[in-house]
């Protein structure tokens, strides 16, 4: 996911416009993890990055989008750009199960 959302809207609040990114963000990231892992990895590891436009935008791990969008609307910016990468990793000690 690489998108650029506008944080104002026409008669509605700010704030309800940010929850918003943030339910999408969350939806994106749920259906990312309902996708097939490939052969030999055993979960996903997000690369993301946010900020007020695509070439301020920092590095920050994904439990830290939300005080990330928090912190682009508290500067009155007016859009929020948000880029999420999903790519498979390995988890601590993974053992591929035993063929038969």
């Amino acid at each position: 996911m690489k998108k650029t959302f506008s944080l104002h809207a026409p008669r509605k609040a700010d704030a309800r416009v940010l929850d918003a990114i943030k339910h999408e963000v969350r939806k994106y990231v749920r259906r990312e993890h309902r996708k097939p892992l490939p052969e030999g990895f055993n979960r996903l590891e997000f690369d993301c990055r946010v900020g007020a436009s695509e070439e301020e935008a920092t590095s920050v791990s994904l439990k830290d989008i939300s005080p990330a969008l928090d912190a682009v609307g508290r500067t009155g910016a007016a859009l929020a750009f948000v880029e999420i990468v999903s790519r498979p990793a390995l988890r601590g000690s993974f053992r591929p199960p035993l063929s038969s």
